[in-house]
C-alpha cells in the first residue's frame, strides 16, 4: 500500500514538474503575442463573416465566398493559437469580440486588406522574431501558419479592389491545418504545412 501511494505520489509531482516546464518554456512576452493574436483572429472571424453578409446583400457572391473563405482560415488560426497556449500551460486571455464597423462591400475590403497588410508586414514578422529567439517552436509555427495565409489574403483583396472580374468563377479551398487559402488545390500537399491537398476544405 506504501508502496502504491508512493509511486502515486511520485506521479502527480511528475506531471505538476511537467507542467511547470511546460508553463516556463512559454515567456510572458510570447503569452501576451499569442493572446493578441488568438483575440486579433477572433474578432477577424467575426468581422469576415459579416462582411460575407454584407457582399451578399449587394449582389456580391464572389465576394462574400472570398470572406467566408477568409472567416474560414481566421478560426483555424485562431484554434491554433489557442492550443498553443493551454498545451504550454499558458493562461488564455479571451477578450470579448469587437462590434463590427460595417460598411459597404468595397469599403469592407478595403478595411480586410489594411488589417492583412498589418499582420503581414509588422505583428506576426514581430511575433516569430521574439519566438524563435526564444526557441519556442510551437509558437513559430502557429505564427508562421497565420502569416502565410494572411499574405495570400491580403492578394486576393487587393484583386478583389482592383480587378474583381478575375474572381467572378473563383473556387476557394482552405487547408484545415494552416489556414492556407487557394483558389487551385496544390498537386500533392499544402506547401505550408506539407497536408495532403485531398483534405483541403471548398468554401462556397
Amino acid at each position: 500500500m506504501k508502496k502504491l501511494l508512493s509511486t502515486v505520489i511520485g506521479a502527480a509531482s511528475l506531471l505538476v514538474f511537467s507542467s511547470a516546464l511546460s508553463a516556463a518554456a512559454l515567456s510572458q512576452q510570447t503569452l501576451q503575442n499569442l493572446n493578441a493574436a488568438f483575440n486579433g483572429e477572433s474578432n477577424a472571424n467575426h468581422r469576415y463573416t459579416a462582411f460575407a453578409q454584407q457582399a451578399d446583400k449587394e449582389g456580391k457572391p464572389q465576394i462574400a465566398r472570398l470572406f467566408r473563405a477568409a472567416a474560414k482560415a481566421e478560426q483555424i488560426h485562431r484554434d491554433n493559437h489557442r492550443k498553443t497556449i493551454l498545451d504550454a500551460g499558458g493562461k488564455l486571455d479571451e477578450r470579448p469580440l469587437d462590434e463590427v464597423k460595417l460598411g459597404t462591400t468595397e469599403e469592407n475590403l478595403k478595411a480586410a486588406l489594411a488589417g492583412e497588410s498589418y499582420e503581414r508586414d509588422t505583428m506576426y514578422p514581430k511575433f516569430i522574431a521574439t519566438a524563435t529567439a526564444e526557441g519556442n517552436r510551437e509558437a513559430v509555427r502557429t505564427f508562421r501558419f497565420a502569416v502565410e495565409a494572411e499574405k495570400q489574403h491580403a492578394v486576393f483583396y487587393q484583386q478583389a479592389l482592383e480587378k474583381p472580374a478575375t474572381l467572378q468563377d473563383a473556387k476557394f479551398y482552405v487547408c484545415p491545418v494552416c489556414g492556407n487559402t487557394v483558389t487551385t488545390l496544390p498537386d500533392t500537399r499544402c506547401p505550408v504545412c506539407r497536408k495532403g491537398a485531398d483534405q483541403f476544405e471548398a468554401v462556397n
